[in-house]
């Protein structure tokens, strides 16, 4: 069975860096493209960054292309969005997910295994 586990989340201040971690296990990260989405209360889940089976293609969203990058291990199975320059409009809970697919999918609805999501919190 599809597991997604998300860490590294957690208060920061304005400025600060995080680095969320998503760890797969039942599947393996070189069958799937991965996305990094969050939801802030009161709105709609947004696509932050997705990379692809092989990690050679990424996306990350053109509002966030400056601070936020996304990365793989696929011997660790593991996929990282390093976040830089939080800024309190962040504050969000990130999830990430997984779908077998080749090229990057930038469409959440697409996405079939889901992790439980990460509280990040941007204040002072």
């Amino acid at each position: 069975q599809a597991q997604l586990v998300e860490s590294g989340g957690g208060l920061v201040q304005p400025g600060g860096s995080l680095r969320l971690a998503c760890v797969a296990s039942g599947i393996s990260l070189d069958d799937n493209a991965i996305g990094w989405f969050r939801q802030a209360p009161g709105k709609e889940r947004e696509t932050i960054a997705t990379i692809d089976w092989s990690g050679d293609q990424t996306f990350v969203h053109y509002s966030k292309k400056d601070r936020f990058t996304i990365s793989k291990d696929n011997a660790k199975n593991t996929v990282y969005l390093q976040m830089r320059r939080l800024e309190p409009e962040d504050t969000a809970v990130y999830y990430c997910a997984a779908m077998e697919a080749s090229g990057l999918v930038t469409d959440g609805r697409r996405y079939d295994y889901w992790g439980q999501g990460t509280q990040v919190t941007v204040s002072s």
